[in-house]
């Protein structure tokens, strides 16, 4: 009987200790990587030496692992406390890795700026926010810029691909002025010239990089001024007719020609 005993004994240890190594080690596994960061301070949020979206709180020396929103990045300068922002305003440096993207629709990312899918439309952009887009339009002339997330100048934005519409007519049949580059009152050739609306005093066009044109449109009560290039007190504008709200303003016909049909 004592023999039997034994034996369920010496058999039945071994089993136990089989069974509970496994746990002993994911155990050990999961400390380590719990504390594989180790807090700075014992409370603050810090970030990844590697990854810019990814970061870690610290509660009273307890480091827990977190993740911004796809498209953030964690900006440890931000006095926020939620510290996950736009790209632009953050300098990952080192820290170039970031999660995989979650693509939806327009939006590569969930979360951030994008432009056009089309490299050709250079002035529509998308502010995406959990995966929903907005469409958004830069200003007449410009172009929007993802390094900062606006709206910038052609030159500065140095887009390969735009400028689908140079030479092209608007649909009132305005089209940029050919080989006939503008001048400003110091005699310096203007980038981005505007040529007055031959019709209506609060209208104008702009020549985007002197080839492609858009159509500007002033603020109520203003008109636009081709001597200063902008829009303008009505009574500051030679040959504007009209109320002062501007809503039927018109331009006495000009000398000679300002706009090119």
């Amino acid at each position: 009987m004592r023999r039997v005993l034994t034996l369920i004994l010496a058999i039945s240890f071994p089993m136990v200790a089989v069974i509970c190594a496994p746990a002993e080690s994911a155990d050990a596994e999961s400390d380590a990587d719990y504390y594989e960061f180790t807090c700075p301070k014992p409370d603050g949020q810090f970030e990844d030496p590697y990854q810019c979206d990814r970061y870690y709180e610290c509660d009273e020396g307890r480091v827990t692992e977190r993740l911004c929103p796809d498209g953030l990045v964690f900006n440890p300068a931000s006095k926020l406390v939620n510290k996950c922002d736009q790209v632009f305003n953050v300098e990952c440096h080192d820290r170039k890795e970031l999660q995989p993207p979650k693509p939806v629709g327009v939006c590569p990312r969930q979360n951030g700026f994008f432009p056009h899918p089309d490299p050709a439309i250079c002035n529509i952009f998308y502010n995406c926010v959990n995966g929903r887009e907005l469409e958004m339009t830069c200003v007449a002339g410009l172009h929007f810029y993802q390094t900062t997330g606006t709206c910038v100048w052609p030159d500065m934005a140095n887009r390969q691909g735009c400028g689908s519409n140079a030479n092209k007519k608007l649909h009132d049949g305005f089209q940029c002025p050919k080989n006939a580059p503008k001048m400003d009152r110091n005699g310096q050739i203007i980038t981005h010239p505007n040529y007055p609306h031959p019709d209506d005093c609060q209208r104008f066009y702009s020549c985007l990089n002197g080839v492609e044109p858009r159509q500007g449109t002033c603020e109520h009560g203003m008109v636009y001024n081709e001597d200063l290039q902008r829009c303008d007190e009505p009574d500051n504008v030679p040959g504007w007719t009209g109320t002062a709200a501007g809503s039927s303003a018109e331009r006495d016909p000009p000398a000679s020609g300002g706009s090119s049909h």
